[in-house]
């Protein structure tokens, strides 16, 4: 029976999310993750096999670490909302390689799928039903509405997390709201 690794994955992990949110993902590979960790190769290929073994799990890890800072503490729907979309522009603007790793690429294999999938989704779902309560409209303008604030923020995202666009961050968070209200009048919701 092999003995057990001397570092924990967590503890791999952790350092591969630091190199990545600082680095970047083109910078990190197997051998430079082992001299971030002051250890030698054998105990990341231990626990994930190979490079392709370490992507998937590095990706999970990030994926996770990402939504924590986007899951909304409020408890309606418009403010929920909102939270989200500014965690979202907060990570493009603070941690641009994760978010390009996670979200502008096809290294993390997160896909979300086409446009249906953004009102599909059971976590969108459940805030297109608040929105849907907050605003009182219809669930399908809810669902119109949260389709196109998301991709409007995500784009909006990319372009800073590309270095495309150079602004401030209140800057992108205010034309994120005022795009929500276009959104909403367009939705016939009565501000």
């Amino acid at each position: 029976m092999p003995s057990s690794p001397k570092i924990p994955k967590e503890m791999i992990l952790n350092a591969a999310l630091t190199m990545l949110i600082r680095d970047g993902y083109s910078a990190l590979n197997i051998k430079a993750l082992a001299e971030e960790l002051h250890c030698s190769t054998q105990p990341i290929s231990r626990h994930f096999g190979n490079m392709e073994g370490f992507r998937k799990e590095l990706a999970d890890f990030a994926l996770s670490y990402a939504f924590e800072k986007l899951t909304p503490s409020a408890p309606d729907g418009r403010e929920a909302f909102k939270e989200m979309g500014r965690a979202y522009i907060e990570i493009a603007f603070d941690e641009p390689n994760l978010f390009k790793f996670l979200f502008m690429g096809d290294h993390s294999g997160y896909q979300m799928g086409g446009l249906e999938a953004l009102t599909m989704d059971p976590d969108n779902r459940a805030i297109i039903d608040k929105l849907a309560d907050n605003y009182n409209i219809d669930k399908e303008c809810a669902g119109l509405y949260l389709q196109n604030l998301i991709v409007y923020t995500h784009g909006l995202a990319s372009f800073i997390a590309s270095g495309v666009l150079k602004a401030d961050k209140k800057e992108i968070i205010d034309m994120m709201y005022n795009a929500g209200t276009a959104f909403l009048v367009q939705a016939g919701v009565k501000l």
